[in-house]
C-alpha cells in the first residue's frame, strides 16, 4: 500500500501537463466569454411587449421621458431660425465711377445717339430692338430725346463739362457708398438657392483660400440679421429703399435718376454670395444647442397601471427609467455583481467538469471536440439574447437549435443537461420569469429526448413539429397556472400570438438543423444514421476495391456486418453504426491480399512460411494502420475510422506468437516478448467497437470448425468472449458483463443460423 499524495503535490503535478493546463486555460475563457455575452455586470432589462403586470410598476427613481417628435420638432425650428449666410467681397465703387464717367463723356461729347460708342448705347440702353422698335417697354420718351435730356443736364450749368461730370461722379460715388458695407445681392442668386425673399441673410466677410476661419457665435450671427430687401439693387433702386430715398440729397443726379438707375440695374455687379457650407454648420449647431424634450417623472411615480399589458409606449418608458437607474449606480456595485455571476459560473463549471470527467470522459479528453462544444454554447447564448427583444422574441430558435446538435453529435443525456444549463443561463440573464426558463426547458428537453437516431431528415422536422406543440401547449399550462382568472387567459389574443409566434420558431429550427445537418456532423466528427445509409452502398469507390483486391476479405467483412448489427440491437447500441463500420473495418487487408488466409484459394500456399513470425505479425498488424491510412485518403467519418483501428485492440497474434516460441525453445534463443506480437490498439472505446471486435472474432474462428454444430459455436463464442474479456479488451468500452452476455447469445443465434445442417438429398438418377 502506497501513501496517498497531499493535495498540494497532486495539483503541481497537474500544473506541469500542458494538457490540463490547456483545458484550464479553455475553460477560464470560456467563463470570461459567458460574462461578456450575458452582460454580467448589468441588470437585465426584464419586459417584453405583450406581458402581464398585475401589480403595476413605479419609478424607482427621478428621470425624464424622451419625446422624439416634441425633440426634432423644435431643433427643426431652431434650425429654420438660423439665417441664410452670404459672403461678401469689395464693392467696385471706383471702378463703377470710372465706367460712369467714361460714358458720360462719350455722351457730352457726340450730337445724337446715333453717334455714340455702343458700349455706351447698351450701357444706358440707348438701342433699337431687331424690329426696330425700343428695346425698353413703355419708355416715356424717344431713344433722341433721352440722350437730349442727358446731355442737356451735363451742359445745363455755367461750368465745363468736365467739371459738370466730375461732380456728377462725385455724388454718384457718395450715393453708392452704403452698399460697400452692405453690398449688392442679385435675385438670380436668391432662386438659384430656393431662397425666400421673406428670408433671414447674414452677411459675413470673404475668407481667403487656405486661411482657417472662426466663426463668430451663433448668437451674434443672428444679431445681425438683415433682409434681401436691404441688399437688393432693386429694392435699393426702388422708393422706399436706401439709394431710391437718397436721390433728393443730390441735387446734381436728380435729373440723371432715370437713365442712372437704368445704368445701375445693367451694370452694377452682386458681391455677395450664398455660403452653403457656412449655413448647415449654424444650423447644425442650433440643432445640438436643442437639448431633449420630454416628461419629467418623480421617484414613486406610477409608470405601469395594475393588470396592464404592455405596449410600445409602456416599453419606452420603462427602458427610459431602467437606463437612468442602472446609470445612477456606481462601478462598485456593477464590480461586485459581475464578480458575482463569474463565481457562479465557476460553480457551474465545476459541477459540469465533474460530470463529464465520470460520464463524457471523450469529449473531455478531445480538446478539439471540447472546443467545438464550448464555442457552440458561447454563440447560442449570444445569438439567443440578441434574438429575446422584441419584436422577434426568437430566443427558443439558438437554444433549441444547439439542443438538437448535442443530441446528434454526442448523447441525449449531455443535450438535456446542456439545454438546462443554457435555459437558465439565458433567463437569468433576459426575462428572469420562472415561467419562461419551464417553456425553454421542456421544449429543448423534449427535443433530446426525440432524437435517439436521426434515420432520416424529416425526423430533425418532426422532431420542430413535436417541439411546436411542446412549446404551444406549454406557454397556455404555465399561463393558465400563474393566473386566478382562468377564463380571461383563453380570450387573450396576445398570449395566442406568442404561442403561435414561438411554435413557428420551433419548426423553424428543425428545418435549420435538417439543412445544416452535413456541417454538424464535419465540426463534430460524428455520423448520422443518414450518412450512415449513405455509406452503407456498395458502390463506394473503397468497397468496390475491397471487392476487386480481396474478395474472401469483403464477404468476411459482410458476414460480420451482418452478425455485429444484431448484436449491437441486442443491447440498445447503433446498430446501423457497427454494420458500416464492419464493412470497412478490414480495408487495410488489400494492400497486401495475399498475406490473409480468406482471400486465399484452396490449393495456394501460404506466405507465411517462408517469412519468420515476427515478419509475418508485422505483416498482420499492418493491415490496421494501412486500414486507417485509406480511410483518410476517402475521407471516411471518425466514427467510422474507430472501428478500422480499434476492431482488434491490443489484443496478441496467437498463432505466430507460439510459432515464435516454437523457435525460441528450438534455437534456444531465449523468451518471446509478447508485447511485440500484439496490435498497437487502441482498446475498444464504445459498446459499438466492443461488439465489433467480437463479431469479428467470432465470424473468423467459426469458419474453422469442421462440424460447426450449435453447441460447438456455442463454446467457440463463449471462449472468445472470455478471452477478450480476461485480457481486459472491454474495460474501456463502458460493455456490462450483462450486456456481454446477451451479444454472446446474439452472436451464437446468428452464425448457428449461417452454419446450419442441411438435409443430404439422395444422387438423383439419370433421366
Amino acid at each position: 500500500m502506497r501513501e496517498a499524495s497531499k493535495l498540494s503535490t497532486r495539483m503541481e503535478i497537474a500544473l506541469k501537463d500542458r494538457r490540463i493546463l490547456s483545458k484550464l486555460a479553455l475553460t477560464l475563457f470560456t467563463l470570461l466569454g459567458l460574462l461578456l455575452v450575458v452582460e454580467g455586470w448589468h441588470t437585465p432589462f426584464p419586459y417584453r411587449l405583450g406581458d402581464h403586470v398585475p401589480h403595476g410598476i413605479i419609478a424607482r427613481t427621478q428621470f425624464a421621458e424622451f419625446d422624439s417628435y416634441k425633440t426634432e420638432q423644435l431643433r427643426r425650428q431652431k434650425s429654420d431660425e438660423v439665417p441664410y449666410v452670404f459672403r461678401t467681397g469689395i464693392f467696385p465703387i471706383k471702378s463703377l465711377s470710372a465706367r460712369l464717367r467714361s460714358y458720360l463723356t462719350d455722351i457730352a461729347s457726340e450730337t445724337s445717339y446715333n453717334n455714340l460708342e455702343p458700349e455706351t448705347q447698351e450701357a444706358f440702353e440707348l438701342t433699337l430692338t431687331a424690329n426696330g422698335s425700343n428695346n425698353v417697354e413703355q419708355r416715356d420718351l424717344s431713344l433722341e430725346e433721352e440722350f437730349q435730356t442727358i446731355k442737356a443736364t451735363l451742359d445745363s450749368t455755367g461750368f465745363s463739362i468736365s467739371s459738370r461730370i466730375d461732380e456728377t461722379v462725385s455724388d454718384f460715388e457718395s450715393l453708392l457708398a452704403p452698399l460697400e458695407s452692405t453690398g449688392l445681392l442679385d435675385q438670380a442668386e436668391l432662386d438659384r438657392h430656393d431662397i425666400p425673399i421673406d428670408a433671414s441673410l447674414a452677411i459675413l466677410p470673404q475668407v481667403e483660400n487656405g486661411v482657417d476661419e472662426e466663426l463668430p457665435p451663433l448668437s451674434e450671427l443672428q444679431s445681425q440679421i438683415k433682409s434681401p430687401v436691404d441688399v437688393l439693387l432693386t429694392e435699393q433702386l426702388s422708393e422706399s429703399g436706401r439709394i431710391g430715398r437718397s436721390w433728393n440729397s443730390y441735387p446734381n443726379l436728380e435729373p440723371l435718376k432715370i437713365a442712372l438707375t437704368r445704368w445701375l440695374m445693367a451694370q452694377a455687379p452682386a458681391s455677395l454670395f450664398y455660403d452653403g457650407n457656412t449655413t448647415q454648420k449654424y444650423r447644425s449647431l442650433a440643432r445640438e444647442s436643442v437639448e431633449n424634450q420630454g416628461t419629467t417623472y418623480e421617484q414613486g411615480s406610477e409608470l405601469v397601471v395594475p393588470g396592464s399589458v404592455l405596449k410600445d409606449t409602456d416599453l419606452s418608458l420603462l427602458r427610459y427609467e431602467f437606463e437612468k437607474f442602472e446609470s445612477e449606480i456606481g462601478t462598485e456595485r456593477h464590480i461586485i455583481r459581475a464578480g458575482t455571476v463569474l463565481a457562479m459560473f465557476c460553480v457551474l463549471a465545476i459541477l459540469f467538469s465533474y460530470y463529464l470527467k465520470n460520464t463524457e470522459i471523450q469529449l473531455l479528453q478531445s480538446f478539439s471536440r471540447l472546443t467545438i462544444y464550448l464555442g457552440a454554447v458561447l454563440v447560442c447564448l449570444f445569438v439567443a439574447r440578441q434574438l429575446s427583444y422584441d419584436p422577434w422574441r426568437a430566443e427558443i430558435i439558438p437554444v433549441l437549435v444547439l439542443t438538437m446538435v448535442i443530441a446528434i453529435a454526442f448523447n441525449q443525456v449531455l443535450a438535456s443537461l446542456t439545454a438546462f444549463l443554457v435555459s437558465m443561463i439565458l433567463t437569468l440573464s433576459t426575462v428572469q420569469d420562472i415561467g419562461h426558463f419551464v417553456i425553454v426547458v421542456t421544449v429543448t428537453v423534449s427535443a433530446a429526448i426525440a432524437l435517439k437516431s436521426v434515420p432520416s431528415r424529416s425526423t430533425l422536422i418532426k422532431v420542430g413539429f413535436m417541439c411546436s406543440i411542446a412549446f404551444f401547449s406549454v406557454t397556455w399550462g404555465i399561463n393558465v397556472l400563474q393566473s386566478q382568472a382562468v377564463t380571461d387567459v383563453f380570450t387573450d389574443i396576445e398570449l395566442l400570438k406568442a404561442s403561435l409566434r414561438g411554435a413557428g420558431w420551433c419548426l423553424v429550427a428543425g428545418y435549420l438543423v435538417a439543412g445544416s445537418l452535413p456541417f454538424v456532423e464535419s465540426a463534430f466528427g460524428t455520423v448520422t444514421d443518414i450518412s450512415l445509409l449513405e455509406m452503407s452502398d456498395i458502390s463506394h469507390p473503397l468497397l468496390q476495391e475491397l471487392v476487386r483486391s480481396a474478395p474472401g476479405t469483403y464477404n468476411h467483412s459482410i458476414a460480420v456486418a451482418t452478425i455485429g448489427e444484431a448484436a449491437a440491437d441486442a443491447i440498445g447500441a447503433n446498430g446501423l453504426l457497427v454494420r458500416v463500420g464492419a464493412y470497412f473495418h478490414d480495408v487495410g487487408k488489400m494492400i497486401k491480399p495475399e498475406y490473409f488466409i480468406e482471400n486465399m484459394s484452396g490449393d495456394q500456399k501460404s506466405r507465411h512460411e517462408s517469412l519468420n513470425p515476427a515478419m509475418s505479425t508485422l505483416i498482420i498488424i499492418g493491415h490496421v494502420k494501412d486500414g486507417v491510412d485509406l480511410a483518410h485518403q476517402h475521407h471516411l467519418p471518425h466514427a467510422i475510422i474507430d472501428f478500422v483501428e480499434q476492431h482488434h485492440g491490443t489484443t496478441l497474434v496467437e498463432y505466430f506468437f507460439r510459432e515464435a516460441e516454437k523457435v525460441a525453445q528450438e534455437e534456444e534463443t531465449g523468451t518471446v516478448e509478447e508485447a511485440a506480437f500484439r496490435y498497437p490498439g487502441p482498446k475498444p472505446q464504445s459498446k459499438e467497437a466492443a461488439v465489433m471486435m467480437l463479431a469479428d472474432a467470432c465470424e473468423s474462428a467459426s469458419r474453422t470448425l469442421v462440424e460447426p454444430t450449435a453447441k460447438r459455436i456455442e463454446s467457440l463464442v463463449d471462449a472468445l468472449a472470455m478471452k477478450r474479456l480476461l485480457d481486459g479488451q472491454f474495460e474501456d468500452s463502458t460493455l456490462t458483463l450483462t450486456e456481454l452476455n446477451t451479444v454472446k447469445d446474439t452472436l451464437t443465434k446468428s452464425l448457428i443460423a449461417i452454419y446450419h445442417g442441411r438435409v443430404k438429398y439422395p444422387d438423383q438418377k439419370s433421366a
